[in-house]
């Protein structure tokens, strides 16, 4: 396996970004149980995306909602079995990872049979490479968009794939990521579950390679926002004679996209804990800090949904400590009153 692209303006441009937000993440003290809850936000959003992606019709509130252990006897059996797969197989990769074993086939297989067991039927072998030719559909048109190779030709694809990614290279480790998404989605080796499988497997090269950024990023969330520009990005490679460049462009962007995003949330934590020891904030008004930090500004509806397990009239107490503190100023009528913060509070 040699793959073909060329680095673009653009790719080292958000290759850069995503160093700097490594960087920022490997050298900021930030607090346990922050990375904590943020590397479970992380995770649940992952697992919702990436089968989201895939026609699961659970919305992100339910998935959280199943995930914290409600039971919704609305939802789709099937839907909550993706769900709780993924985070099956994500638990796999993370102790894999720390094995430090090398990627084998056997572990990419193992992958698939963990995301899609029990999954509509059995349909999908679970753990086993497809024996039948199989076809990519557009499910508005029901057009073949994509004929992957043969069946008979898998299992030596797939050698090629791992051997690749287990041979030394100057290739950046994200872009290496990348391809190995692309790949595995190309070779299509299993009947279902190819994308799952394949963000997966990317997500573990990221790992293994130092890029784990304390697993707080969910990159599918970037496929799902615009599926139709991520399922060009996939094709478009085919109709360039399998150069990679595009797709690679379109890789790093969506993984700078995120990054930024951790890392200026990281960045708005920090500010609020010395907004917090400035002005002897309790760690609930922390909280409401932080969500104005985030968001600018906000009505007390919204902070009251922000801080579910805090009382309402003790967050009403709370609220009103931080305008007598000078730390929040209040703009709008009674029945239209928004808080926001003061500036010059650093």
């Amino acid at each position: 396996m040699k793959p073909v692209f060329h680095i673009t303006n653009a790719m080292t441009d958000d290759l850069s970004r995503i160093d700097q937000a490594k960087g920022f993440l490997d050298a900021t003290k930030l607090s346990e149980e922050w990375i904590g809850a943020m590397e479970r936000r992380a995770l649940v959003r992952e697992a919702h995306f990436t089968t989201h992606i895939e026609g699961s019709q659970l919305t992100l509130d339910q998935a959280e909602r199943l995930l914290s252990g409600e039971k919704l006897p609305e939802v789709n059996p099937e839907d909550e079995r993706e769900l709780r797969n993924y985070l099956d197989a994500f638990d796999f990769v993370k102790q894999y990872v720390i094995g430090g074993a090398p990627i084998t086939e056997r572990m990419v297989l193992e992958i698939h049979r963990r995301l899609v067991a029990g999954v509509r039927g059995g349909s999908a072998s679970p753990g086993e490479y497809r024996e039948k030719q199989n076809y990519v559909i557009n499910s508005a048109t029901r057009q073949v968009i994509y004929t992957p190779p043969p069946a008979a030709e898998v299992p030596e694809l797939m050698r090629g794939l791992v051997d690749w990614l287990n041979a030394v290279s100057e290739i950046h480790p994200v872009l290496k990521s990348g391809v190995a998404q692309f790949q595995l989605v190309h070779i299509h080796p299993f009947r279902d579950g190819n994308g799952r499988t394949s963000r997966l497997l990317s997500t573990l090269c990221l790992y293994r390679a130092g890029y784990d950024f304390k697993r707080l990023f969910t990159i599918s969330e970037f496929y799902d926002r615009d599926r139709p520009a991520f399922y060009r990005a996939i094709q478009n490679v085919r109709g360039q004679n399998m150069d990679m460049t595009g797709w690679l462009e379109y890789f790093t962007r969506g993984l700078a996209t995120q990054l930024i995003e951790v890392k200026d949330r990281g960045r708005r934590v920090i500010q609020a804990g010395l907004i917090a020891k400035k002005h002897g904030l309790t760690a609930r008004q922390q909280v409401v800090v932080s969500f104005l930090l985030e968001h600018g500004e906000a009505y007390f509806a919204d902070l009251e949904a922000a801080c579910p397990d805090i009382p309402r009239r003790t967050l009403q107490r709370d609220i009103q400590g931080l305008v007598t503190a000078g730390v929040l100023e209040v703009k709008g009528a009674t029945n239209s009153m928004r808080y926001t913060l003061k500036d010059g509070l650093l």
